[in-house]
């Protein structure tokens, strides 16, 4: 995959389980399953507010980034991402999606972005975000991660079987047999 660009929804992918994004990027396997119908679905019903952009589409080659932000707003005089997330609570993954945002939106803009929203449908609460030099980083490491896997290297299971249950790759991923097979 080097030298291409790296979706943003893809850190999140990733960091949810590896393997999950292995399955999309070669082998375009997005099934769909009540909890991506749902996302999608309130993501489309969202009423339109003032003040702010909606799916506002960034790249930088030198990021090697490139994402649909959901909506960016200024907050005094500060321009910010906010990311909307289906469910009550949010995520290191969530944190780091919404920290490449704030990367692609300072490149953008040419000044610091210290601080994002996430969004949670299920709260109707937006929760700030500082964007630290940790999340910063651990965009970039993530990135040269997903931008080295190669189509001959199939990444371990997720380490929480828990989130095979909820997985739309389920299907294709098959943890449950595929554990049984390597045990055997």
């Amino acid at each position: 995959m080097t030298g291409d660009l790296v979706n943003i929804s893809d850190l999140n992918q990733y960091l949810y389980c590896p393997r999950r994004l292995y399955y999309l990027m070669f082998f375009q396997t997005q099934g769909l399953n009540v909890y991506l119908a749902d996302g999608r679905a309130l993501h489309h019903r969202q009423s339109r507010r003032g003040g702010w952009y909606r799916e506002v589409y960034l790249r930088s080659e030198g990021l090697h980034m490139h994402g649909k932000i959901d909506i960016v707003e200024k907050t005094g005089d500060v321009i910010v991402p906010v990311e909307r997330k289906h469910g009550s609570r949010y995520y290191e993954n969530d944190l780091v999606q919404l920290a490449a945002y704030a990367l692609l939106l300072e490149e953008y803009l040419g000044e610091r972005v210290p601080i994002g929203y996430l969004y949670l449908y299920e709260t109707n609460a937006r929760h700030p975000i500082e964007i630290t030099d940790l999340l910063r980083e651990k965009v970039m490491k993530t990135v040269e991660e997903i931008r080295s896997m190669r189509v001959d290297e199939i990444p371990p299971f997720a380490d929480n079987p828990n989130k095979c249950r909820k997985c739309s790759a389920v299907t294709y991923c098959m943890p449950y047999e595929a554990r049984l097979l390597e045990e055997a």
